[in-house]
Parts: C-alpha cells; sequence; structure tokens
C-alpha cells in the first residue's frame, strides 16, 4: 500500500483514508485495488490490460484518457538510467499521469502551487494521478523495478516541459528497503521503516 511522506515536516501517511483525505485537494486520486488475486507473477502486457478493462474503461470516462498500456522496467531495462533521466527532474505534463501499479515500487515527488512538496510512495495496487500541470518527478526504489498500467488522452503520449531550477535538487529518492539498526535497549537488531 502507498505511503504519503512529507519531508520537510518530518511526517507520514499510511492508512487509505488519511491517503485520500491529504492528496485529494491537490487534485490527486488515490485508489488501492488488488493485483496479487488477479494476475499471476508472470502475466503479459495483454493479460494485464484484459484483466484490469473494466477500471480501465471506468477511468478513460472519469478522465477522458483514449489508450492504455503497460510498462514494465527493472535493472535489467536497457538504458535504464537514460530514461530515468528524463522523469527524475522537475517537470509538468499537458495531460493527467495515470499510473496503475501491478509491481514494484516508485516515488512520486508532487511540488504543489500551493502546500508543502510531498512524496508518494506506490506499490503493487496503488492508483495514482498527477494533474495535468502540477510541478512532480518521479524515482524507482531500491530493487529499481516497476510495472504500470498507463492512461493517456493522447495516443501519442506525454513530453515533460522542465521546469528552469527545479527543487528537485533539494530531495532524495525516499523509498528504499527496510533498514536494520541495533535496538539499544535490547542490543538487537530491528528494522526501522
Amino acid at each position: 500500500m502507498a505511503k504519503v511522506i512529507v519531508q520537510d515536516e518530518n511526517k507520514t501517511i499510511t492508512d487509505i483514508d488519511g491517503i485520500r483525505s491529504f492528496l485529494e485537494p491537490f487534485g490527486i486520486w488515490y485508489e488501492n485495488w488488488p493485483v496479487e488475486e488477479r494476475l499471476s507473477a508472470d502475466a503479459t502486457n495483454e493479460e494485464i490490460l484484459e484483466e484490469f478493462a473494466p477500471e480501465i474503461e471506468s477511468l478513460k470516462q472519469r478522465g477522458g484518457f483514449v489508450t492504455a498500456d503497460v510498462i514494465n522496467v527493472n535493472s535489467e531495462t536497457p538504458n535504464l538510467d537514460a530514461m530515468l533521466a528524463k522523469f527524475d527532474k522537475e517537470h509538468t505534463h499537458s495531460e493527467d499521469e495515470v499510473r496503475f501499479t501491478v509491481a514494484g515500487r516508485g516515488l512520486f515527488h508532487i511540488h504543489p502551487e500551493s502546500g508543502p512538496v510531498f512524496a508518494v510512495e506506490v506499490e503493487s495496487g496503488d492508483l495514482i494521478n498527477v494533474p495535468e500541470g502540477t510541478k512532480h518527478w518521479f524515482n524507482l526504489c531500491d530493487d529499481r523495478a516497476i510495472r504500470c498500467i498507463r492512461l493517456f488522452e493522447d495516443p501519442s503520449g506525454w513530453t515533460p516541459e522542465y521546469i528552469e531550477e527545479g527543487v528537485h535538487v533539494d530531495y532524495q529518492p525516499l523509498c528504499f528497503g527496510p533498514r536494520y539498526v541495533e535496538n539499544e535497549e535490547a542490543g538487537q537488531p530491528v528494522i526501522d521503516i
């Protein structure tokens, strides 16, 4: 399940209702759909689109989208660093960016006109949109893998419009695996998430 991280306020939100309440004023949708019971780990892109066809059609009606596809990247993807470099700097799009994550994890940093910069860590089952014109950037998590359904208003896709002197340089990716630290009282390792 997703989490919202407001780094400058040392705040993390992990419950679904809290996430939705935080994101709604910024025009961001958050939904969580079951994946594991609907898809096998080796499902093809076509099987993913077929399984989630009713949800995709509903989103198309809701947001004026005309096409959907599946993006699948991992550490073995050719030119992964060059691909990710297109999205890890603050930018906007001329249409909503909609992602439904079916596997892996990623981090959307959002820089709204009013409000703090915050991150939304997404994983399997999480649906998020970044509204048209909203400043944002994206990073993969430590395993460098994500598989998502994407929806587009323009079948040719969108192009990032970069922000000069973007604030992305002030924020580091936050979604790394659990860290093991020593419990001072018991002298035992514990997971610090």
